[in-house]
């Protein structure tokens, strides 16, 4: 083959395009959990497989099977630098993070692509561009790790058995699961840092609650010194949670929440309560549950545990410990929590939200298990700090932000809602959302729901973002009368606040309510 100028200039504009689509696709894999069925389901109903850039492909490498000419292989190189600058100058909400594993994966492409173009070209040359064009398409991420399973596999079987050395060479160590479909992390945190009154505690960080997760953090963080290790514990399917319990043998287990997340793949809320209580059937006699009676769900559930139990809440009478007298005022929120033993006054803590009060009361029951003095306990609430995107709060130029872009669901929804009504604003209640996914059958329902509650928190702007929940978020808000002139709909955050910024002024408080991953339109 020889390299013409043309040729030239279309192998550089296709090594852009390549390395482009390559690290979309493998953005999108990583953000699907690399759940090749989650992907495949994200793939079709976003229509990523009808999308530019697979037509591009598609219709090229057909072109390129009957002619090379010079002024189609320029239009190509131009059409694809075009879209190779479009797809790096992007800003993901969720980066791609390189870990071995898409380390190895990108080799792997990189290596077949390669040898594939180049037996092309020795063996068929007239099909050489077509070949190099197909291997474009988005997709390909899914061969590619089939191909990479059973070295994958190997390795995760490696890092599993030292994570298990590593604790069986700690048979002092306590160990705390807490599992919900929300407040889990609030959860963590909090009891963490009330913990640590005595402690020296180790927390699993960020969203590292799936099993490799939990096995990085052992393998990376878990030290001789720990004397405790919290492990947030994440599910999409059933045997999630049984899988990380198998590996931790935790004694002590929080449940914060049954609701309706992730129904695509557990189906009912039924599924997802039996998921969450695999935690509490792992414990051992002697061991401790501690569930949420707030949550209807939760507290129907009932499983088979030889751990001793108890519950808690904000609004159930029956339970064990329950939080009460939660008063609001500038910059702080004040609580009681009654006690089997007590009740126990004088409890303070800058965290907004009666929900997050109910989070704090779990890592209460765990303290008085463990044994950390009261007086501990009230000055560690005392120093909680504000958990980012997490319904925190910040100041800027006479606005308020409520942020609480990591929250998708819709009991949390309605607790930021509800403390964005509570705010003494001198200006405009605004909320930003693109809702809730993830519901199966109930995302409309949930998504209509929201816009009632949004109307009846008394906003006076509702910014709508994204097309995925726009009809039923906008349909709930039209129910209860919102006016249409301050309903916005918007096609991404970056929209919204470009519009804020021109509009806002001094006295307006802002409530950014959940931030839909990229793998979202």
């Amino acid at each position: 083959m020889t390299m013409t100028p043309s040729l030239i200039i279309f192998a550089a504009a296709y090594l852009l395009y390549w390395a482009a689509t390559t690290r979309y696709d493998t953005q999108m894999f990583q953000q699907n959990s690399y759940r090749h069925e989650r992907w495949r389901r994200w793939w079709l109903s976003t229509g990523e497989w009808t999308s530019r850039s697979q037509l591009l492909s598609l219709s090229s490498a057909a072109i390129f099977a009957f002619t090379w000419h010079p002024a189609l292989l320029y239009a190509y190189a131009a059409w694809a630098a075009v879209f190779a600058w479009a797809e790096f100058s992007m800003r993901y909400k969720i980066r791609l993070v390189y870990t071995m594993r898409i380390k190895r994966l990108l080799a792997t492409r990189t290596l077949l692509t390669a040898a594939a173009i180049a037996l092309t070209a020795s063996y068929a040359p007239r099909w050489t561009l077509s070949v190099a064009m197909l291997l474009t398409m988005q997709g390909w991420v899914v061969v590619f790790d089939l191909i990479n399973r059973p070295v994958e596999r190997a390795v995760t079987r490696w890092y599993y058995n030292d994570a298990r050395r590593i604790l069986r060479s700690m048979p002092g160590l306590t160990i705390i699961g807490i599992t919900g479909s929300f407040g889990k992390t609030s959860t963590k945190h909090f009891l963490h840092r009330i913990l640590s009154e005595k402690y020296n505690v180790l927390m699993t960080p960020g969203n590292y609650n799936t099993t490799l997760g939990v096995v990085r953090t052992i393998r990376e963080q878990l030290k001789p010194y720990h004397n405790v290790f919290i492990v947030e514990m994440g599910a999409k399917q059933r045997g999630d949670i049984r899988e990380i319990c198998e590996l931790v043998h935790p004694s002590i287990g929080i449940v914060t929440s049954v609701g309706e997340m992730h129904l695509e793949t557990f189906g009912s809320v039924e599924n997802v309560a039996r998921t969450k209580f695999e935690l509490i059937e792992s414990l051992p006699a002697g061991g401790l549950g501690v569930v949420n009676i707030d949550s209807e769900a939760a507290a129907r559930y009932s499983c088979r545990t030889a751990a001793d139990m108890l519950t808690y809440s904000v609004d159930n009478p029956e339970a064990d410990y329950r939080a009460g007298d939660i008063g609001y005022s500038a910059g702080e929120t004040t609580f009681s929590v009654t006690t089997p033993d007590e009740r126990r006054d004088g409890f303070m803590t800058h965290i907004l939200g009666s929900g997050n009060i109910l989070n704090i009361t779990a890592a209460l029951a765990v303290a008085d298990r463990l044994g950390v003095p009261v007086a501990k306990q009230r000055t560690a609430v005392a120093q909680i700090r504000q958990i980012e995107h997490r319904l925190s709060i910040r100041r800027s130029g006479g606005i308020t932000i409520l942020d609480d872009a990591y929250n998708s669901n819709p009991a949390g929804a309605r607790m930021a809602l509800d403390v964005l009504s509570r705010f003494a604003a001198e200006g405009r209640r605004i909320v930003v959302t693109p809702g809730f996914v993830e519901m199966g059958a109930r995302q409309y329902d949930n998504n209509r729901e929201l816009g009632r509650h949004i109307a009846m928190s008394g906003c006076d702007m509702a910014y709508i973002v994204n097309e995925v929940n726009r009809q039923a978020i906008t349909e709930g808000l039209r129910e209860c009368s919102y006016p249409e002139e301050r309903i916005h709909v918007v096609a991404s955050f970056a929209e919204a606040s470009a519009h804020l910024a021109a509009t806002m002024r001094t006295g307006d408080v802002i409530l950014y309510e959940n931030d839909l991953p990229d793998s979202f339109k």
